[in-house]
């Protein structure tokens, strides 16, 4: 047969369930409280929020949104036409201002090979020229040109050097082995040329590695 709970037991029963019941009471105040602190703490949040929006809208005034500004399409201009009458017009200057009549044998020195240098340019630079001491920075070849392809090719290849800032140049007119007489036809008018340049301060023979008679070394002035 069961047996059945007595008086004592029954007392045993109710005080455990009592205390379960205090315990779970416990935890839901706790859980209250939690929630309570983080709705605190969530309502502080948005009202420190709102008094910043606020102090920044009193301070700054109504925004207004801007209106996109149209953007303007970029214009292309097509380049300016060549000046071809301009150009042809300064070639026929510029083979006017070398002159095949200017007298230049006072200019050049009684040397092997009829040296030239500016009064302001020292001895011992033309002499460091003659030597092959300055580095060659360009050369022209004139072999098979005709006087006024020359002069022309001669211009400006002194005025493209000028611009680049080269010092030294060798220019090579040949020794005239093709010409009638045997002579170097193109040398004494390159010397003509050159020693109107401006920007021509000195030139030689060139060494005999450089060219020797058939070619002259010449030294521009700095930029």
């Amino acid at each position: 047969m069961a047996k059945r709970a007595g008086p004592d037991n029954a007392g045993i029963v109710k005080s455990k369930d009592l205390k379960d019941l205090g315990a779970l009471r416990d935890a839901l105040r706790a859980a209250e409280a939690e929630a309570a602190v983080a709705r605190a703490r969530a309502a502080a949040e948005a009202a420190r929020l709102e008094e910043e929006r606020h102090v920044f809208s009193h301070s700054v005034g109504p925004v207004k949104r801007l209106k996109a500004a149209a953007k303007a399409a970029p214009t292309v201009r097509p380049p300016a036409p060549e000046p071809l009458q301009r150009e042809l017009d300064e070639q026929a200057a510029l083979r006017e201002a070398l002159s095949d009549e200017v007298d230049i044998e006072t200019l050049l020195l009684t040397d092997d090979g009829l040296s030239y240098r500016r009064p302001d340019v020292g001895p011992d630079v033309l002499n460091k020229l003659r030597r092959g001491q300055w580095a060659i920075q360009g050369q022209l070849d004139l072999h098979g040109l005709r006087r006024d392809e020359a002069r022309d090719a001669l211009s400006e290849f002194i005025r493209s050097a000028h611009q680049h800032g080269w010092r030294c140049l060798r220019v090579v007119h040949g020794k005239g082995h093709g010409s009638p007489g045997k002579e170097p036809v193109l040398k004494a008018k390159v010397q003509r040329w050159l020693a109107q340049r401006r920007e021509v301060i000195a030139f030689a023979q060139a060494p005999g590695p450089q060219g020797g008679a058939g070619a002259l070394v010449v030294l521009l002035n700095a930029r």
